[in-house]
């Protein structure tokens, strides 16, 4: 019943069932989506040397399947957009202010431990 839910949506909505099962995440899901983007802006703050990145990218995703993970990465970056809205590109400072802010914020600091963590560009 569920598939065929998702693939009338898909065809009503115009899109890939892949992109409707996107609306059946669930909790833990939302969760891991959540932690990746607190993976994602620490890596852009260079806080991440490329294993380091590896390694908490294959914690949070391990459980998962290929589509999965892919549907979890896809939120995460649509939250890390969310993140950047409404900031000109070339502001560096502000996007790192952001950043920083968010990654110390108690949406990450159950998963980074980086709590206070401060550095000005």
């Amino acid at each position: 019943m569920k598939e065929r839910f998702a693939l009338a949506l898909a065809i009503i909505l115009g899109t890939s069932p892949l992109a409707v099962s996107a609306l059946e995440l669930g909790a833990e899901d939302f969760v891991a989506a959540r932690e990746m983007t607190c993976v994602l802006a620490q890596e852009s703050l260079g806080y991440l040397s490329d294993d380091e990145y590896a390694e908490m990218a294959e914690a949070i995703l391990s459980d998962y399947d290929q589509a999965q993970t892919d549907v979890i990465y896809a939120q995460a970056l649509g939250y890390f957009d969310g993140l950047m809205f409404g900031l000109p590109e070339s502001d560096e400072r502000e996007i790192g202010a952001r950043l920083q802010s968010f990654v110390a914020s108690s949406a990450c600091t159950r998963f980074t431990g980086f709590e206070g963590v401060s550095l000005t560009l």
